[in-house]
């Protein structure tokens, strides 16, 4: 990636976790710099810059009103990530995933590529790829765990795409689903407090023997 942001300084990011954080279409890591500091600061987070120019801004891939996609965009610009978080994550005790709007579909994207590299994942105000070659390479041995923030309101995700995002969640992780009337395509100071409680629980939480 050419451009990420830290909520940390190097030297304070060696065993960390990391939050991998992907803003949303036609804007950039400045979006998510803006969260930083309503999330636990154990976390090393990490915010990119999508590929794709949009504009003045930027996104990971192409979209419409309808959310249709090109697939190639998707796989080239999660390729990219794999290989930016391949660089880093032997620095941090473990990697986790925050996507807002098209971030979550990144972000949703990237465990089903690969559901055993991340602790946790966090989507708000966004959407699941509905995408038969994604379905196809989907191998989920367990169900990793995910929490789901929105409004049920949002006027920029259609109904089509609320529907299969709810089924596929529903289906395939742990679901913590919330929903915050009145924010609309945006994210709230009550909805980072449940997203934190959220990381604290299933990556801050000691591991004992009895849970593996």
């Amino acid at each position: 990636m050419e451009t990420v942001v830290w909520s940390k300084p190097e030297h304070e990011r060696d065993g960390t976790p990391l939050l991998v954080m992907m803003h949303g279409y036609g804007t950039d890591e400045s979006r998510m710099m803006k969260l930083f500091d309503g999330l636990p600061s154990a976390f090393s987070c990490a915010a990119l810059r999508g590929p794709k120019v949009i504009g003045d801004h930027h996104g990971w891939f192409l979209l419409d009103y309808f959310l249709t996609h090109d697939f190639a965009d998707v796989i080239s610009s999660t390729n990219a990530v794999f290989n930016w978080i391949e660089s880093v994550k032997d620095r941090h005790s473990s990697v986790s995933l925050l996507g807002y709007s098209q971030g979550m579909a990144m972000a949703s994207t990237l465990l089903r590529l690969r559901p055993t590299q991340f602790r946790a994942t966090v989507g708000l105000s966004g959407f699941v790829l509905q995408n038969e070659l994604l379905a196809m390479s989907e191998s989920f041995e367990t169900r990793p765990p995910f929490f789901w923030g929105r409004d049920k309101d949002d006027m920029v995700i259609n109904d089509a795409a609320t529907e299969h995002t709810e089924e596929w969640l529903h289906e395939h992780t742990q679901l913590t689903a919330r929903t915050y009337p009145g924010i609309g395509h945006s994210i709230s100071k009550e909805e980072l407090v449940d997203v934190s409680a959220f990381l604290r629980h299933y990556v801050l939480r000691p591991v004992t023997a009895s849970q593996g």
